[in-house]
């Protein structure tokens, strides 16, 4: 049995996370007034950052090294097993190169087992809707090749669509200018946004008011999804659950085969697109 590791922007529910086996989630961390901290996956600890975001709080983030991927890694090739790595998207963090540079050095000390780091080009629920289908093809016995296949051949598959309720957030992270920020919000400009084959956050659209851009997801998953039967779409939100809820409400009255689950966009996206976000992905026939 090979092992997937992953990073913890998969923004997965912690209750499927612990139910893993042969599963490792490696965390990214993030800074408040000087003092690292480390998510622990519970919504309270999500809960609890997005309070700090609306107290004003400034929130930095660091990606994983390359040491602290090595830690992750090892254990598990020395107990004689596969690593099949899907890391975040190379366009918005160093994490999946860093994942890259421990596999390169971990594949001479054993060259007898395989390690392979995916860039999933990916972000959040996206990210973690790529593990979903990597977790599920294994167990249901597909090999380390096929599935590093099936993953390598579907991440440009994988649709994200996205808006947010406060465009300072996005102007800090240098995603809209200042003058579109001040003016949006004076306006109530909602930016819908998605997640491109480069795997960098890009403006779609532009909609007035905060339910016509949860209404716009909506439209975007039933224009992009593919065989819809059966099919997972997943929903991450910024503390606005209620938000999320009703996008999924609907998607479900209207594509009823589809399965939805809701989970929170975690601190360290969370840090630069604030309480708020609302976020949809679904596999379809490309990003676009």
């Amino acid at each position: 049995m090979y092992w997937i590791i992953t990073d913890s922007t998969i923004d997965m529910n912690k209750s499927f996370v612990d139910a893993q086996k042969n599963f490792k989630v490696v965390s990214l961390s993030y800074i408040i007034d000087g003092q690292n901290y480390i998510p622990d996956g519970t919504d309270e600890h999500t809960r609890g950052v997005y309070d700090k975001l609306r107290e004003g709080k400034m929130i930095t983030t660091s990606q994983v090294n390359s040491e602290t991927w090595k830690e992750s890694f090892e254990p598990v090739l020395e107990d004689g097993h596969d690593v099949l790595c899907i890391a975040f998207s190379s366009g918005l963090s160093g994490t999946c190169q860093a994942a890259a540079v421990a596999a390169a050095e971990l594949r001479e000390k054993y060259p007898q087992r395989r390690i392979e780091v995916i860039d999933s080009l990916a972000a959040s629920a996206g990210e973690g809707l790529l593990v979903h289908y990597a977790l599920r093809n294994r167990d249901k016995g597909m090999s380390f090749d096929d599935n590093v296949a099936w993953i390598r051949s579907n991440v440009q598959n994988l649709v994200h669509w996205f808006t947010v309720n406060d465009l300072m957030h996005l102007m800090r992270g240098g995603r809209v200018s200042a003058v579109s920020a001040y003016v949006g919000t004076l306006v109530k400009i909602k930016p819908v946004m998605h997640v491109n084959e480069e795997g960098k956050l890009i403006p779609r659209e532009k909609v007035m008011g905060r339910r016509k851009s949860l209404r716009a997801l909506v439209d975007k998953i039933k224009e992009k999804i593919v065989n819809p039967e059966g099919q997972l779409v997943t929903i991450s939100h910024g503390d606005c659950e209620e938000d999320a809820r009703w996008v999924g409400e609907q998607i479900k009255a209207e594509l009823p085969m589809v399965d939805v689950e809701i989970s929170y966009v975690g601190p360290v996206i969370g840090a630069h697109t604030g309480p708020g976000v609302v976020a949809v992905f679904c596999m379809g026939r490309n990003r676009q």
